[in-house]
């Protein structure tokens, strides 16, 4: 007997929710939380004009946050519950941070929080009034997506946020192929940062002609300013002035390379021996290996007045023991800090430790253990998912300033680094893990510049 009231009291409950929602989705007006340069492509969606919204953009064009609302009221709007949302983001352990927050986001400024539930493991939304799921998934295993399948109905929306992450047009249609079940109705989202090369297969594949497709680039500068905060725009007009083809291609979404370059930022010059002597700040860093893949050590100095990074020395070596890498490190004196670099506290020093800071690879805690037994002051690098990527990029919007007498080996690996390709020559997002010693090394020496607080990629 109290299974049968408790299911009455569920039944009611749910009844006086879908009653709420109805009179919530009458008075809600998504335009007063959309930026206008978005308001064509909601009257667009809202009238089922087009199946795919291509929405490539720069950092800060809001472009995320229109597609979360656009995602989480088009579920509500159906009142048979049938209208359900994947949202996916090629590794899995990015989505909690990035696009399950975005929706979080959305609900809460729609002021509909309460209609809502949400579990992480798997990650998931629920609408109380009708039971429609809004489902994340990463595609790290597109095996599985086989057996993905809402409660009721299809996913009517699709969003693949960070779209050039995928790894070609053939993945994508594999997965397409997959979610694209029971149903003739769809809406898919495509958003992305556009990757900095021309040829890049994300950037290509949209300009394709399509009759179900649409395409708007945005960036920041047509979003109201008071969106984006004073620092925000300070940062994009700081990066504006140092470095123009970085501002274009992180704020204005525009590629500006037209190869598979991964560094097309990069100057080759003489350094000379003055340059460095009146140099401020350091950085080092060790990429391990020892038989196949070298021991890499490179030494660097950041300019941030001018967002520029110089090469200044590097140890090459293939057998190389931890032992003999900590010998040539002091051989060269790069184990104690210089008099005119000042580290502060956030970089590792100590009071009284003269000690030069080296920042390693994570993946070998041994190997960073030996070098602390030689004296050398080393610690692991920041590690979470996805960030090699970050890192690459963050490199890509500075200047790398490179003299191929100081860094044969590091000259060689930046100059020829190129994006993968797939079996039909499609340039990809994907970061070859072949011939990148010194790339890692460089990355890992600004590991603490480049998660520091305020600056970004």
């Amino acid at each position: 007997m109290s299974d049968i009231r408790s299911r009455i009291d569920r039944l009611q409950a749910q009844k006086s929710q879908q009653k709420e929602a109805r009179e919530l989705l009458k008075s809600l007006d998504v335009r007063q939380h959309i930026a206008p340069v978005y308001y064509d492509l909601h009257a667009d969606i809202e009238q089922g004009a087009h199946t795919v919204y291509n929405l490539p953009g720069g950092r800060g064009s809001c472009k995320s946050s229109f597609v979360s609302l656009e995602i989480v009221t088009g579920v509500m709007g159906d009142p048979t519950g049938r209208s359900n949302a994947i949202v996916f983001r090629l590794v899995a352990g990015t989505m909690r941070e990035s696009v399950f927050s975005q929706i979080a986001w959305a609900i809460d400024s729609l002021g509909v929080a309460h209609l809502w539930k949400n579990r992480v493991s798997p990650m998931q939304y629920t609408y109380l009034p009708t039971g429609a799921q809004i489902i994340f998934r990463g595609l790290d295993d597109a095996s599985k997506l086989k057996s993905i399948k809402p409660q009721r109905g299809t996913f009517k929306y699709i969003w693949f946020e960070e779209f050039a992450e995928l790894p070609g047009p053939n993945f994508l249609r594999s997965v397409m192929q997959s979610v694209q079940r029971g149903g003739d109705n769809f809406t898919v989202f495509r958003s992305f940062n556009p990757p900095m090369s021309a040829n890049n297969w994300a950037n290509v594949y949209i300009q394709e002609p399509d009759a179900r497709a649409i395409t708007l680039l945005t960036d920041y500068t047509k979003i109201p300013r008071e969106w984006l905060g004073e620092a925000f725009i300070y940062e994009a007009e700081r990066l504006r002035d140092l470095n123009p083809q970085a501002y274009a291609h992180e704020y204005l979404g525009q590629p500006t390379g037209t190869g598979g370059e991964v560094f097309p930022n990069v100057e080759i010059r003489e350094i000379t021996d003055d340059e460095i002597k009146s140099m401020g700040y350091i950085y080092q860093g060790i990429d391990f290996g020892f038989a196949v893949d070298p021991a890499c050590f490179m030494r660097v100095s950041y300019d941030a007045k001018h967002d520029t990074v110089y090469f200044l020395d590097e140890i090459f070596k293939r057998h190389c023991s931890n032992k003999e890498l900590a010998k040539l490190i002091k051989d060269k004196g790069y184990d104690r800090t210089r008099p005119s670099v000042y580290y502060s506290r956030m970089f590792g020093a100590v009071a009284g430790d003269e000690r030069a800071l080296i920042i390693c690879d994570a993946a070998e805690p041994k190997s960073i253990t030996d070098l602390h037994n030689e004296g050398l002051k080393c610690y692991a690098c920041h590690k979470e998912p996805g960030c090699v990527e970050y890192r690459v990029k963050w490199l890509q919007h500075r200047k790398i300033v490179i003299d191929p007498k100081r860094t044969p080996n590091a000259y060689r690996e930046f100059v020829h680094y190129e994006y993968a390709t797939d079996k039909d020559g499609n340039i990809l997002a994907v970061l070859p893990d072949k011939d990148n010693h010194s790339i890692d090394a460089v990355a890992y020496a600004l590991n603490n510049l480049i998660y520091r607080k305020g600056i970004s990629a």
